[in-house]
């Protein structure tokens, strides 16, 4: 069922109307974007009646645990909380690769976690900025480059 909505672009058709609507009803403000992804786990067996895995599946670690599966990737409206674009990607796939394709180019911001580091550098997320003004990209470091406080004071 997926390969063939994905085959015949059903859902990106189905998305882009309900998208549509919200910004005609000026539900979507376009002022800012938070970007964040999550783990979607696919079965790694091959028990099944092709006897194959999924191809467009991979394993990734995060933290001490491995995954299998795809990355989901979203754009969401930073006034309304509506999210205005999805992007589905192996689970290997850098979350800052995504980064083009989830924001409209014309928002004031960009917020993240810190696997959007260096978003703001990256060649095509500089291309999307249609206004001709400079996006506030707002990522949050990584915790290792944090320093600690000292207890004196």
């Amino acid at each position: 069922m997926r390969n063939l909505l994905e085959k015949n672009g059903i859902q990106e058709r189905i998305f882009a109307k309900v998208v549509t609507i919200l910004e005609d009803r000026k539900l979507i403000l376009k002022k800012g974007t938070i970007v964040d992804s999550t783990l979607i786990a696919a079965p790694s067996s091959t028990k099944n009646r092709e006897k194959k895995r999924d191809p467009d599946a991979h394993s990734v670690k995060k933290g001490n645990q491995w995954y299998f599966g795809y990355k989901g990737h979203i754009g969401v409206d930073e006034e309304t909380g509506l999210v205005h674009h999805v992007k589905v990607t192996s689970a290997h796939e850098a979350d800052v690769t995504a980064v083009p394709d989830l924001i409209y180019g014309e928002e004031d911001c960009v917020d993240g976690d810190a696997g959007y580091t260096g978003a703001e550098k990256r060649e095509e997320a500089i291309i999307r900025n249609k206004a001709g003004k400079k996006i506030k990209y707002n990522i949050s470091r990584r915790p290792s480059t944090l320093k600690k406080l000292s207890r004196s004071g």
